[in-house]
């Protein structure tokens, strides 16, 4: 196995859903197409984006990825493992190489819980063997790493501001180690020089503990700074897919340069 492994491998994905009988003159039974046989792989240690408006089946693939949602059709593999055979213990082992990362930390982090007891309860499922004095000791290292200090393990989510929920969101994410991490338009919800700093955080982040990164955004100045290849998405299908220089300096699908044309200026790549 040479070092350009693929990581992930996506085949033909497919998933539709039950349109409500009479939305948009859909007769009972119709099927909204969400993702429309979508293939690619994403290299071990790359950053690959996928870009594209609001509803076009970015989050639907993203969630499919991971196996939160089943796919219709196609082939998914981790590590040339048929993620989708896999069930019960085997797909709860393989699922603590993969993480996702929200768009709405607010959302994504229980209101009830403790912040150390957040970015712990990771450990409690797939490493029982560890004390409770270990998980501590980890969470904490842990948020320290995200910026983060002790105290912020006794409080509650809402003591914070949505960029430090976000990297609880992080920490939370990555406490297990994780080979893969799916980020879900991880800055959308934050002001831009928040965001920016998070995006910032993630991009230390990889190259400290060797992450891949699959990176969902609607947001072409966002994808310009974190992808190493990009894959632009319309209405559930792959219309263009490359190196993220070529694909923005270059594009070859009018799709993409509508897109490019929307946006003030890419910064320098």
């Amino acid at each position: 196995m040479g070092d350009t492994v693929s990581l992930v491998e996506a085949r033909e994905l497919r998933k539709t859903y039950a349109r409500a009988a009479g939305f948009a003159g859909a007769e009972r039974g119709a099927r909204f197409v969400a993702v429309d046989g979508v293939s690619f792989s994403v290299t071990a240690g790359e950053t690959f984006a996928i870009v594209g408006e609001s509803g076009c089946g970015k989050t639907t693939l993203a969630r499919m990825l991971l196996r939160l949602i089943e796919p219709d059709s196609g082939e998914l593999r981790f590590e040339g493992r048929d993620l989708l055979r896999l069930g019960g213990g085997e797909l709860r082992a393989v699922r603590q190489w993969m993480q996702m990362i929200f768009q709405d930390p607010f959302a994504s982090l229980n209101p009830r819980m403790r912040v150390g007891a957040i970015v712990a309860e990771p450990l409690a499922i797939h490493e029982p063997g560890l004390t409770k004095g270990e998980r501590r000791e980890r969470a904490t290292a842990m948020l320290s790493r995200v910026g983060l200090n002790e105290d912020a393990l006794k409080k509650y989510p809402h003591e914070f501001s949505g960029g430090q929920r976000q990297r609880v969101g992080i920490a939370r994410a990555l406490i297990l180690r994780p080979k893969l991490i799916v980020a879900d338009e991880p800055v959308s919800a934050l002001a831009v020089s928040v965001g920016a700093q998070v995006l910032l955080l993630l991009q230390e982040l990889q190259k400290e503990f060797g992450l891949t990164y699959i990176f969902i955004s609607h947001s072409l100045p966002v994808v310009a700074q974190v992808a190493t290849r990009v894959a632009v998405m319309r209405a559930g299908k792959f219309v263009e897919m490359g190196e993220t220089e070529r694909v923005l300096r270059q594009p070859k699908n009018a799709y993409t340069r509508e897109l490019l044309a929307a946006v003030p200026e890419i910064p320098p790549l």
